[in-house]
Protein backbone atom coordinates (compact mmCIF):
# COMPACT_ATOMS: atom_id res chain seq x y z
CA UNK A 1 0.00 0.00 0.00
CA UNK A 2 1.25 3.96 -1.03
CA UNK A 3 2.56 5.08 1.83
CA UNK A 4 0.40 8.84 2.63
CA UNK A 5 1.52 11.99 4.36
CA UNK A 6 -0.20 10.65 7.55
CA UNK A 7 1.87 8.21 7.31
CA UNK A 8 5.37 10.65 6.81
CA UNK A 9 3.74 12.99 9.46
CA UNK A 10 4.20 10.02 11.93
CA UNK A 11 7.41 9.33 10.91
CA UNK A 12 8.07 12.27 11.30
CA UNK A 13 6.56 13.02 14.83
CA UNK A 14 5.21 16.25 13.27
CA UNK A 15 1.46 16.76 12.15
CA UNK A 16 0.24 16.12 8.71
CA UNK A 17 -0.15 20.32 8.49
CA UNK A 18 3.28 20.56 9.20
CA UNK A 19 4.40 17.88 6.21
CA UNK A 20 1.89 19.60 4.22
CA UNK A 21 3.65 23.17 4.21
CA UNK A 22 7.16 21.44 4.08
CA UNK A 23 5.93 20.14 0.39
CA UNK A 24 4.79 23.28 -0.86
CA UNK A 25 6.92 25.70 0.96
CA UNK A 26 4.12 27.25 2.21
CA UNK A 27 5.31 29.75 5.50
CA UNK A 28 8.20 29.48 7.41
CA UNK A 29 9.15 25.91 8.57
CA UNK A 30 12.76 25.44 10.54
CA UNK A 31 15.44 23.53 8.42
CA UNK A 32 15.56 20.94 11.32
CA UNK A 33 12.09 20.09 10.46
CA UNK A 34 12.28 20.23 6.78
CA UNK A 35 15.38 17.38 7.34
CA UNK A 36 12.78 15.71 9.63
CA UNK A 37 9.92 15.22 6.78
CA UNK A 38 12.76 14.44 3.90
CA UNK A 39 14.58 12.03 5.99
CA UNK A 40 10.81 10.14 7.06
CA UNK A 41 9.90 10.77 3.09
CA UNK A 42 12.84 8.77 2.06
CA UNK A 43 12.99 6.37 5.09
CA UNK A 44 9.05 5.37 4.22
CA UNK A 45 9.73 5.93 0.22
CA UNK A 46 6.99 8.28 -0.05
CA UNK A 47 6.51 10.25 -2.96
CA UNK A 48 4.71 13.03 -3.40
CA UNK A 49 1.60 13.80 -5.82
CA UNK A 50 2.13 16.22 -8.16
CA UNK A 51 -1.39 16.43 -9.20
CA UNK A 52 -2.63 17.60 -5.54
CA UNK A 53 0.10 19.70 -5.54
CA UNK A 54 -0.56 21.53 -8.40
CA UNK A 55 -3.91 21.85 -7.37
CA UNK A 56 -3.15 23.44 -3.74
CA UNK A 57 -0.90 25.75 -5.09
CA UNK A 58 -2.98 26.50 -8.50
CA UNK A 59 1.11 25.91 -10.69
CA UNK A 60 1.45 22.96 -12.70
CA UNK A 61 4.87 24.01 -13.37
CA UNK A 62 3.71 22.15 -17.02
CA UNK A 63 4.68 24.01 -20.56
CA UNK A 64 2.92 22.57 -23.41
CA UNK A 65 4.87 22.56 -26.76
CA UNK A 66 2.96 21.61 -30.29
CA UNK A 67 5.44 21.44 -32.70
CA UNK A 68 4.31 19.68 -36.56
CA UNK A 69 7.08 17.42 -36.64
CA UNK A 70 10.19 16.56 -34.54
CA UNK A 71 12.48 14.78 -37.09
CA UNK A 72 13.10 18.14 -38.80
CA UNK A 73 16.07 19.38 -37.37
CA UNK A 74 15.02 22.62 -37.26
CA UNK A 75 11.82 21.67 -35.10
CA UNK A 76 13.94 19.20 -32.99
CA UNK A 77 16.91 21.23 -31.67
CA UNK A 78 13.76 23.52 -31.00
CA UNK A 79 12.33 21.04 -28.92
CA UNK A 80 15.55 20.57 -27.30
CA UNK A 81 16.26 23.92 -26.34
CA UNK A 82 12.71 24.89 -25.41
CA UNK A 83 12.92 21.37 -22.40
CA UNK A 84 16.41 22.88 -21.94
CA UNK A 85 15.15 26.73 -21.21
CA UNK A 86 12.22 25.12 -19.52
CA UNK A 87 14.11 22.51 -17.39
CA UNK A 88 16.59 25.51 -16.35
CA UNK A 89 13.06 27.06 -14.41
CA UNK A 90 12.14 24.33 -13.00
CA UNK A 91 9.32 23.59 -15.61
CA UNK A 92 8.28 20.16 -17.39
CA UNK A 93 7.65 19.77 -21.22
CA UNK A 94 4.20 17.91 -22.36
CA UNK A 95 5.29 17.29 -25.92
CA UNK A 96 2.83 17.11 -28.57
CA UNK A 97 4.18 16.23 -31.84
CA UNK A 98 1.58 17.08 -34.50
CA UNK A 99 3.10 15.18 -37.78
CA UNK A 100 1.19 18.22 -39.71
CA UNK A 101 -1.99 17.28 -39.11
CA UNK A 102 -4.66 20.16 -38.09
CA UNK A 103 -7.46 17.82 -36.37
CA UNK A 104 -4.24 16.57 -34.22
CA UNK A 105 -3.27 19.66 -33.05
CA UNK A 106 -6.28 20.55 -32.10
CA UNK A 107 -7.14 17.77 -30.25
CA UNK A 108 -3.56 18.63 -28.13
CA UNK A 109 -4.26 21.94 -27.51
CA UNK A 110 -7.56 20.86 -25.49
CA UNK A 111 -6.22 18.16 -23.78
CA UNK A 112 -3.12 20.51 -22.85
CA UNK A 113 -6.14 23.07 -21.22
CA UNK A 114 -7.68 19.72 -19.42
CA UNK A 115 -4.59 19.20 -18.09
CA UNK A 116 -4.14 23.12 -16.91
CA UNK A 117 -0.59 23.72 -18.22
CA UNK A 118 0.84 26.77 -17.07
CA UNK A 119 1.34 27.84 -20.37
CA UNK A 120 1.47 26.48 -24.27
CA UNK A 121 4.29 27.16 -26.84
CA UNK A 122 3.16 26.30 -30.30
CA UNK A 123 4.63 25.78 -33.29
CA UNK A 124 2.38 25.54 -35.96
CA UNK A 125 1.24 26.60 -39.74
CA UNK A 126 -2.81 26.02 -38.92
CA UNK A 127 -4.90 29.30 -37.95
CA UNK A 128 -8.08 28.23 -35.69
CA UNK A 129 -6.07 25.53 -33.46
CA UNK A 130 -6.18 27.81 -30.82
CA UNK A 131 -9.64 29.30 -30.16
CA UNK A 132 -9.72 33.34 -30.70
CA UNK A 133 -11.43 33.79 -26.92
CA UNK A 134 -8.90 31.24 -25.26
CA UNK A 135 -7.29 32.74 -22.10
CA UNK A 136 -4.31 30.57 -21.08
CA UNK A 137 -0.75 31.33 -21.38
CA UNK A 138 0.36 31.15 -25.21
CA UNK A 139 3.00 31.96 -27.62
CA UNK A 140 3.91 31.42 -30.55
CA UNK A 141 7.30 30.81 -32.25
CA UNK A 142 7.70 31.47 -36.44
CA UNK A 143 4.26 31.51 -36.94
CA UNK A 144 1.23 34.00 -36.50
CA UNK A 145 -1.61 31.85 -35.05
CA UNK A 146 -4.10 34.42 -34.04
CA UNK A 147 -4.26 38.43 -34.20
CA UNK A 148 -3.53 38.72 -30.83
CA UNK A 149 -1.10 35.99 -29.87
CA UNK A 150 1.95 37.20 -28.98
CA UNK A 151 5.28 35.61 -31.76
CA UNK A 152 8.71 35.05 -31.11
CA UNK A 153 10.62 34.88 -34.74
CA UNK A 154 14.21 35.66 -36.04
CA UNK A 155 14.59 38.49 -38.60
CA UNK A 156 13.39 36.97 -41.62
CA UNK A 157 14.14 39.46 -43.60
CA UNK A 158 17.52 40.05 -43.39
CA UNK A 159 17.92 36.29 -43.77
CA UNK A 160 15.86 36.78 -46.96
CA UNK A 161 18.45 39.50 -47.78
CA UNK A 162 21.38 38.10 -46.49
CA UNK A 163 20.95 35.00 -48.30
CA UNK A 164 20.02 36.72 -52.01
CA UNK A 165 22.79 39.27 -51.73
CA UNK A 166 25.70 36.35 -51.04
CA UNK A 167 24.55 34.92 -54.33
CA UNK A 168 24.30 37.70 -56.36
CA UNK A 169 28.03 39.10 -54.79
CA UNK A 170 29.13 35.94 -55.90
CA UNK A 171 28.38 36.69 -59.23
CA UNK A 172 25.00 34.31 -59.65
CA UNK A 173 22.95 36.65 -62.97
CA UNK A 174 20.34 33.74 -62.60
CA UNK A 175 19.12 32.93 -58.77
CA UNK A 176 16.12 31.39 -58.32
CA UNK A 177 14.47 31.25 -54.53
CA UNK A 178 12.21 28.03 -53.28
CA UNK A 179 9.68 28.64 -50.35
CA UNK A 180 7.01 27.76 -48.41
CA UNK A 181 3.18 28.97 -50.15
CA UNK A 182 2.31 32.38 -49.15
CA UNK A 183 -1.04 30.95 -48.20
CA UNK A 184 1.37 29.97 -44.81
CA UNK A 185 0.37 32.83 -42.12
CA UNK A 186 4.53 33.26 -41.07
CA UNK A 187 7.27 35.31 -40.78
CA UNK A 188 9.12 32.88 -42.90
CA UNK A 189 7.37 34.59 -46.10
CA UNK A 190 9.25 37.74 -45.31
CA UNK A 191 12.47 36.00 -47.02
CA UNK A 192 10.32 35.65 -49.96
CA UNK A 193 9.69 39.39 -49.63
CA UNK A 194 13.40 40.19 -49.16
CA UNK A 195 14.81 37.94 -52.20
CA UNK A 196 12.49 39.90 -54.39
CA UNK A 197 13.03 43.36 -53.30
CA UNK A 198 16.84 42.55 -53.35
CA UNK A 199 16.86 41.08 -56.93
CA UNK A 200 14.44 44.34 -58.29
CA UNK A 201 17.01 46.19 -56.84
CA UNK A 202 19.64 44.73 -58.58
CA UNK A 203 17.44 45.20 -61.70
CA UNK A 204 16.45 41.24 -62.16
CA UNK A 205 13.57 39.85 -62.25
CA UNK A 206 12.67 37.51 -58.89
CA UNK A 207 11.63 33.84 -59.56
CA UNK A 208 10.29 31.96 -56.68
CA UNK A 209 8.84 28.38 -57.03
CA UNK A 210 6.76 27.27 -54.22
CA UNK A 211 6.82 23.65 -52.18
CA UNK A 212 4.01 22.50 -50.58
CA UNK A 213 5.66 21.42 -46.77
CA UNK A 214 9.67 21.53 -46.32
CA UNK A 215 8.67 18.37 -44.23
CA UNK A 216 7.51 16.52 -47.02
CA UNK A 217 10.80 16.20 -49.59
CA UNK A 218 9.88 13.33 -51.85
CA UNK A 219 7.20 15.63 -52.87
CA UNK A 220 9.16 18.73 -53.12
CA UNK A 221 11.70 16.98 -55.87
CA UNK A 222 8.78 17.37 -58.38
CA UNK A 223 9.65 20.88 -57.91
CA UNK A 224 12.90 20.99 -57.69
CA UNK A 225 13.22 18.88 -60.68
CA UNK A 226 10.80 21.51 -62.72
CA UNK A 227 13.27 24.17 -61.91
CA UNK A 228 16.35 22.61 -63.79
CA UNK A 229 13.65 21.54 -66.56
CA UNK A 230 12.52 24.96 -66.82
CA UNK A 231 15.69 26.69 -66.08
CA UNK A 232 18.75 24.53 -67.50
CA UNK A 233 20.98 28.34 -67.11
CA UNK A 234 20.05 28.81 -63.18
CA UNK A 235 23.50 29.78 -61.32
CA UNK A 236 21.82 29.97 -57.77
CA UNK A 237 19.47 28.63 -55.32
CA UNK A 238 18.44 29.98 -52.33
CA UNK A 239 16.05 27.47 -50.36
CA UNK A 240 14.41 28.41 -47.32
CA UNK A 241 15.61 25.20 -45.53
CA UNK A 242 18.61 23.77 -45.02
CA UNK A 243 17.17 20.31 -46.39
CA UNK A 244 15.71 21.13 -49.23
CA UNK A 245 18.88 22.99 -50.18
CA UNK A 246 20.92 19.85 -49.58
CA UNK A 247 18.02 17.75 -52.30
CA UNK A 248 18.57 20.67 -54.58
CA UNK A 249 22.64 19.96 -54.77
CA UNK A 250 22.57 16.30 -54.86
CA UNK A 251 20.07 16.35 -57.79
CA UNK A 252 21.83 19.25 -59.77
CA UNK A 253 24.73 17.25 -59.21
CA UNK A 254 23.67 13.87 -60.37
CA UNK A 255 22.56 16.34 -63.59
CA UNK A 256 25.93 17.29 -64.08
CA UNK A 257 26.42 20.55 -62.29
CA UNK A 258 29.39 21.42 -60.20
CA UNK A 259 28.92 22.86 -56.82
CA UNK A 260 29.62 25.97 -56.53
CA UNK A 261 31.00 26.36 -60.06
CA UNK A 262 27.93 25.98 -61.88
CA UNK A 263 25.50 26.46 -59.39
CA UNK A 264 26.05 28.15 -55.96
CA UNK A 265 23.15 27.46 -52.83
CA UNK A 266 22.34 29.19 -49.78
CA UNK A 267 20.48 27.31 -47.01
CA UNK A 268 18.12 28.80 -44.26
CA UNK A 269 18.08 27.46 -40.47
CA UNK A 270 22.03 26.37 -40.01
CA UNK A 271 20.92 23.65 -36.96
CA UNK A 272 23.65 21.98 -35.21
CA UNK A 273 22.80 18.73 -37.22
CA UNK A 274 22.90 20.28 -40.70
CA UNK A 275 25.89 22.18 -39.76
CA UNK A 276 27.95 18.89 -38.32
CA UNK A 277 26.80 16.65 -41.49
CA UNK A 278 27.33 19.19 -44.60
CA UNK A 279 29.41 21.71 -43.00
CA UNK A 280 30.14 22.87 -46.46
CA UNK A 281 26.72 24.59 -46.88
CA UNK A 282 26.36 28.08 -46.82
CA UNK A 283 23.28 29.06 -44.81
CA UNK A 284 21.51 31.83 -42.61
CA UNK A 285 21.54 30.27 -39.10
CA UNK A 286 18.95 30.99 -36.90
CA UNK A 287 19.11 31.59 -33.17
CA UNK A 288 17.50 28.30 -31.84
CA UNK A 289 18.50 28.46 -28.41
CA UNK A 290 17.65 32.44 -28.07
CA UNK A 291 14.01 31.45 -30.27
CA UNK A 292 13.49 29.05 -26.77
CA UNK A 293 14.50 31.22 -24.26
CA UNK A 294 12.76 34.00 -25.50
CA UNK A 295 9.42 32.03 -25.88
CA UNK A 296 9.84 31.05 -22.86
CA UNK A 297 10.47 34.48 -21.26
CA UNK A 298 7.40 35.50 -23.14
CA UNK A 299 4.94 33.09 -21.59
CA UNK A 300 6.20 33.54 -18.13
CA UNK A 301 5.51 37.01 -18.17
CA UNK A 302 1.83 36.25 -19.58
CA UNK A 303 1.43 33.83 -16.72
CA UNK A 304 2.74 36.38 -14.22
CA UNK A 305 0.03 38.97 -16.08
CA UNK A 306 2.88 41.27 -17.35
CA UNK A 307 1.77 43.83 -19.63
CA UNK A 308 3.82 43.00 -22.66
CA UNK A 309 2.95 46.19 -25.14
CA UNK A 310 5.23 44.40 -28.02
CA UNK A 311 3.35 41.69 -29.91
CA UNK A 312 6.26 40.30 -31.85
CA UNK A 313 9.85 40.10 -30.89
CA UNK A 314 12.42 39.36 -33.96
CA UNK A 315 15.90 38.35 -33.09
CA UNK A 316 19.39 38.66 -35.19
CA UNK A 317 20.09 35.91 -37.76
CA UNK A 318 23.95 34.78 -38.89
CA UNK A 319 25.26 34.21 -42.00
CA UNK A 320 27.48 31.25 -41.90
CA UNK A 321 29.44 31.12 -45.02
CA UNK A 322 30.68 27.75 -46.55
CA UNK A 323 32.31 26.52 -50.01
CA UNK A 324 28.73 25.95 -51.87
CA UNK A 325 28.80 29.86 -52.56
Amino acid sequence: MKPKIQDVAKAAGVSPTTVSRVLNNRGYISQSTKDKVYHAMEMINYIPNDLARSLYNQKTNLIGVIVPSTSNPFYGELVAEIEHACNTKGYKVLLCNSLHEADKEQEYWDMLQRNQVDGVIVVTYNRGVVPKNHSAPAVAIDHYISSHMHVVSSDNYKGGEAATQELLTQGCQKPIHINGPLTLDTPANLRRQAYEDVMRKNHKEPMTYEIPDVAYLNINMETIKRIFQDHPDVDGIFASDDLLAIKVMQYATSLGYSIPNDLKVVGYDGTDLIQTIYPELTTIVQPIAALAETALTVLEKQMQHENQPEKENVLPIQVKEGHTT
